[in-house]
């Protein structure tokens, strides 16, 4: 079983992905933005590898403007290396990526102009996976569109623009439930007349249900879709976020919820994309939940996790440490239930000083007067209450200049990267 995650990647440097708006759109400035989002993909993988994450979603904007008639940039072409470099990266790691076009991608349009536009947008991600060198096994999810007032109507007309695809679009092609109008029954139906494999999201279905079989038999039935060419089922697993409309999804997942739905799977052999707001935190907080009990595992988080705990929940932080310091216990769900909710917690200035006086703490006997003097001005606006924005770039900066690399990879800076 791979877990994975979407698009972006939480509290890490350097790997933002870039665009522009469509008046600043010129051969130089995608091209710039092309190469620099191909070296974050890059550096994306790297996280990945380091963490054992071997489960991603690229972002369809990794090309700005990749399938509208502005961007005239041969991309695949002239970043034909690069993008068969990140490929290979990939495939040597046991990394599957994939891609899901936006809302607009809309297939079963009864408007030719949407469809045509849907068929050059599929080709566009088609493309990028091919340019990539990736197997059929790496996906493109599509959702099944709209109802336009007839709901048979509109799964034929899905089945007919489908039929008239590219090939190697079709190749790669899987559909999911959706949230509103198409349920998993649905999806099902097109997935198995027309051999197309179906993601089976479990939030979408919660949401859109069809009650007539079990979460589980659906899942088993979706598995059936999936033939060894196209790898392991892909499942979508999102949780709600209980303050916005149904369907949305959660800051952070509840590991605990997610282990009661792991264990109910009736295989291992599927690839799970949680969607969540938090990314790839929320991706290895599921891996550390199923994977072999090791408290070093949770060492490893806390490195990460500590000093933004600390700003949140002094408490909080005292109790984490006293949980880790039983070595022959794997307390995994417990200590994330704690992380959770102490950043659930609104920070206090005396937290956030008491938290920025121990980062300080590794650089006080090396800074100049004049820093020490900053320091000291920003720890007090802090304390009054202010933002501690400033503050943490200064800690940032002296992170970097000091190469602290402890530091630059703890969360406590999440909100600069």
């Amino acid at each position: 079983m791979n877990i994975g995650y979407a698009c972006l990647t939480v509290g890490v440097s350097g790997i933002k992905q870039r665009t522009c708006t469509m008046k600043n759109v010129s051969s130089d400035v995608l091209m710039g933005l092309i190469q620099s989002n191909l070296e974050a993909l890059d550096k994306t993988l790297d996280y990945n590898i380091q963490n054992g994450i071997k489960l991603f979603r690229i972002s369809s904007d990794i090309i700005p403007f990749g399938s509208h008639p502005v961007n005239t940039v041969k991309w695949w072409e002239i970043f034909s290396g690069k993008l068969k470099e990140i490929g290979r990266k990939a495939i040597t790691n046991g990394i599957r990526l994939s891609m899901h076009p936006g809302q607009y991608t809309v297939l079963n349009s009864p408007d030719e102009a949407v469809v045509e536009r849907a068929v050059e947008d599929l080709r566009y991600h088609a493309r990028f996976l091919d340019a990539m060198g990736l197997g059929k096994e790496h996906k493109i999810v599509l959702h099944i569109g709209g109802i336009y007032g007839d709901k048979t109507d509109a799964l034929k007309r899905f089945v007919q623009h489908y039929r008239c695809l590219d090939e190697n679009i079709r190749q790669r092609l899987v559909i999911e439930n959706d949230d509103r109008q198409y349920a998993i029954s649905d999806v099902l139906s097109i997935g198995e007349s027309e051999g197309i494999p179906v993601v089976f999201d479990n939030l979408h279905h919660q949401v859109n249900p069809d009650n007539t079989r079990s979460d589980i038999e659906w899942i088993t039935a979706c598995a059936s879709t999936w033939k060894q060419s196209d790898g392991p089922q892909k499942l979508h697993y999102p949780q709600q976020d209980d303050g916005k409309r149904p369907g949305s999804h959660s800051a952070t997942l509840d590991v605990e919820g997610f282990f009661q739905f792991y264990k109910q799977l009736p295989t291992q052999d599927v690839d799970i994309m949680v969607e969540v707001k938090d990314k790839n935190l929320s991706a290895l907080k599921c891996i550390n939940t199923i994977a072999s009990p090791k408290i070093q595992r949770l060492e490893k988080e806390w490195e990460r996790y500590k000093y933004l705990v600390l700003e949140h929940a002094p408490k909080g932080y005292q109790d984490i440490r006293q949980l880790l310091k039983d070595k022959n216990r794997y307390p995994v769900i417990e200590f994330y239930r704690l992380i959770d909710e102490a950043l659930m917690t609104p920070v206090k200035p005396k937290n956030a000083v008491n938290a920025a006086q121990h980062v300080w703490g590794y650089f006080k006997g090396l800074a100049d007067k004049n820093t020490r003097l900053r320091f000291d001005k920003l720890i007090n606006k802090v304390s009054m209450g202010e933002s501690t924005i400033s503050m943490k770039r200064l800690l940032w900066k002296l992170a970097e200049d000091q190469q602290q690399q402890y530091l630059l990879d703890s969360l406590y800076f999440m909100k600069l990267l």
